[in-house]
């Protein structure tokens, strides 16, 4: 079990906090957020810190701008919506070393209660080698320090793991704030002390990339369910034609591997039985549905077939612990997203048990077919929680205080 110690144990009164957020959101040519969840959903850390009188310096990194300050990758916009969404100023240090005199200043002119948000730390070369000098200035701004920023805890950096061996110097604590602790709870211990039956759904288009994520669940899961582009590897394994569908030759022997293992531990793996194929990578395309083995050498699997569909949605069905990580199909076509649909149904129907949605594709096809308020938990970050459910420790996890 990981027991951090969080925004909850820690006394910020009077002194000053430095939260890493996830502000990484995306902007339109002139600068505005198109899309502000990551705000939304680091204001519950930022105003129990408020609330607890602290004086908080927020910072964040967004995009990539490589180490040098690139105007369009500033963090002011999200001063100026942040503002809005906390109903109080949020002074805007706008250095491009970071830590600037505009910083300095803020920061020393600060009373409990106000906010300053330093400028994108990504512009510092040092921030994502983890260098000491640019740890050491961001922890001279402040006394305590909190990470909420999960999408990037798989990362050491200056600003999530640098700066808390020198804030730890000053006697200073290091928690995790809301949205972190909210991660380990659900990702990471939920996975390694689940209530059962505990199912895993994979998908997504690739086996190779989700190699570890396997083996690491088959030692957890009662059921695996194998869907994606990911099946065909497991079908071309069994000497199956999958026609001009996405295929790993090389990880055909590992694909037999992972099911002899699934047989010894008495896991239930289940690939689909049907596919929804498709002359064209496009939603226009001629489509079909076949049976297992029978794709056609001209077209390609775009999505689970329906009695896959039922056959997972099926053993969804009795679950007290689902977690999900990649879509069933190219959910973004409207043609092909009904494998996914069906999986997120049977998720969201479930009574009392505790579904989980880990991180990327599977994130957007949630939100984006409306079933992320019947989730228990969507994940904030992509490789992260991958690396989470590989049973990696997380060098942002790690460096909190324990409690």
């Amino acid at each position: 079990m990981l027991n951090k110690k969080s925004v909850d144990d820690i006394n910020v009164k009077g002194k000053k906090v430095l939260v890493r957020c996830d502000f990484n959101v995306p902007l339109d040519a002139d600068l505005n957020i198109t899309d502000e969840n990551r705000l939304v959903a680091a204001l519950p850390t930022i105003k129990k810190l408020i609330a607890d009188g602290g004086q908080i310096i927020l910072c964040s990194h967004l995009g990539k701008p490589k180490g040098e300050p690139k105007p369009e990758l500033s963090l002011a916009p999200v001063a100026k919506r942040l503002a809005e969404l906390l109903g109080q100023e949020v002074k805007f240090a706008a250095d491009a070393n970071v830590v600037g005199d505009n910083a300095k200043a803020a920061v020393a002119a600060m009373k409990d209660g106000d906010v300053v948000l330093l400028e994108n730390t990504r512009y510092r070369a040092e921030e994502t080698k983890n260098g000491e000098a640019f740890s050491e200035e961001l922890a001279s701004l402040a006394d305590v320090f909190v990470n909420d920023a999960f999408g990037t805890a798989h990362r050491a950096h200056c600003s999530n793991v640098g700066v808390t061996e020198f804030i730890r110097k000053k006697g200073g604590d290091c928690a995790v704030g809301y949205l972190m602790q909210k991660e380990i709870d659900f990702l990471g211990n939920a996975v390694n002390n689940p209530e059962r039956p505990f199912v895993a759904i994979l998908g997504g288009a690739k086996v190779s990339s989700k190699i570890s994520v396997i083996e690491n669940l088959l030692d957890k899961v009662d059921t695996l369910i194998i869907g994606g582009g990911m099946a065909y590897t497991f079908m071309a394994a069994h000497g199956e034609e999958v026609g001009k569908s996405l295929l790993e030759e090389d990880y055909k022997e590992y694909a037999l591997k992972m099911e002899k293992k699934a047989e010894e531990k008495g896991v239930k793996l289940l690939i689909p039985v049907d596919t929804t194929v498709a002359d064209d990578f496009s939603n226009d395309a001629n489509f079909k549905v076949v049976g297992r083995g029978e794709i056609p050498a001209d077209m390609e699997g775009l999505d689970i077939g329906p009695k896959t569909a039922e056959l997972f949605a099926n053993a969804v069905a009795g679950a007290k612990t689902v977690v999900w990580n990649g879509p069933m199909g190219c959910f973004e076509m409207p043609n092909f997203a009904k494998g996914t649909i069906a999986v997120a149904e049977a998720m969201a129907k479930l009574e009392g048990a505790t579904t989980i949605i880990g991180g990327g594709d599977s994130a957007a096809a949630c939100n984006q077919l409306g079933f992320g308020d019947k989730m228990t938990h969507i994940s904030t970050g992509g490789g992260a929680s991958l690396e989470f459910l590989e049973g990696k420790d997380l060098p942002g996890v790690v460096a909190a205080d324990d409690k």
